[in-house]
């Protein structure tokens, strides 16, 4: 099998690298109080009739870890700098600033988990990633754990041109979802279009029991020579093939 490769991309100039680093940096910030938000409402997005699969736990405690540092050092840099009120005032508001932001990030992930239901199923990671995927256009769901040490690109390709997203936690993906054609997806840096996603959850056996549970409802009745399911469950476990 042919290694993969990054997927090329135009080069920006360092005007549009301003401008992307600048809409981004804005949207991460509305998107965090947003996420407070849900997470005091208890409002996670979950669409009606879904079930949410969190993919927090490999970092929830390096997140957790972060945010009890930054508190101390919240009130250590306050008693520090107390005799300079405007240095106090300005450190003071940076400090809860980031406090808050890393609360934001952590809300993104518990509130926006990926999510699989009657419409199909729904990729998340964080508050920058969305992408829907109907039914229809699922050919299999597999179990598969891959792991990769060392820096990878979002998006490779192989050498025919098919293009997988890897939405890694901690290097780790263990849920691949193999599309029947090539979807364009939009990411943060832009619009791509593949035909693979490797995903992390928190569950992934469950992940795979409810796509199978969504599967029998919304697939017709099944023929002689094809199960609801192709007979996955019975050749293997852990896949499903709609």
């Amino acid at each position: 099998m042919n290694a993969p490769r990054a997927v090329d991309r135009a080069r920006r100039t360092r005007w549009q690298l301003a401008v992307y680093w600048g809409k981004r940096a804005v949207l991460l910030e509305v998107w965090g109080y947003v996420s407070i938000l849900r997470y005091v409402f208890r409002r996670p997005k979950v669409p009606p009739g879904a079930t949410g699969f969190t993919y927090h736990r490999p970092v929830l405690s390096l997140l957790m870890t972060f945010i009890g540092v930054s508190a101390v050092e919240l009130v250590v840099v306050d008693l520090v700098v107390r005799r300079w009120p405007t240095v106090r005032i300005s450190l003071l508001a940076l400090g809860i600033w980031g406090l808050v932001w890393m609360f934001g990030l952590l809300f993104g992930f518990l509130t926006r988990p990926h999510a699989v239901g009657p419409a199909g199923i729904r990729v998340r990671s964080g508050a920058e990633v969305d992408i829907p995927l109907d039914w229809d256009v699922i050919d299999s769901v597999d179990l598969r754990k891959r792991v990769v040490r060392d820096k990878q690109p979002l998006v490779t390709a192989d050498q025919d041109g098919t293009c997988a997203l890897h939405l890694r936690v901690q290097y780790e993906t263990n849920i691949d979802v193999r599309l029947r054609r090539p979807v364009a997806v939009h990411m943060p840096h832009g619009t791509e279009t593949i035909s693979t996603i490797h995903l992390f959850t928190d569950l992934p056996q469950p992940f795979t029991d409810e796509v199978r549970r969504h599967c029998a409802r919304v697939l017709p009745a099944p023929s002689a020579d094809r199960g609801t399911l192709r007979d996955g469950a019975r050749r293997d476990p852990g896949r499903v093939t709609p």
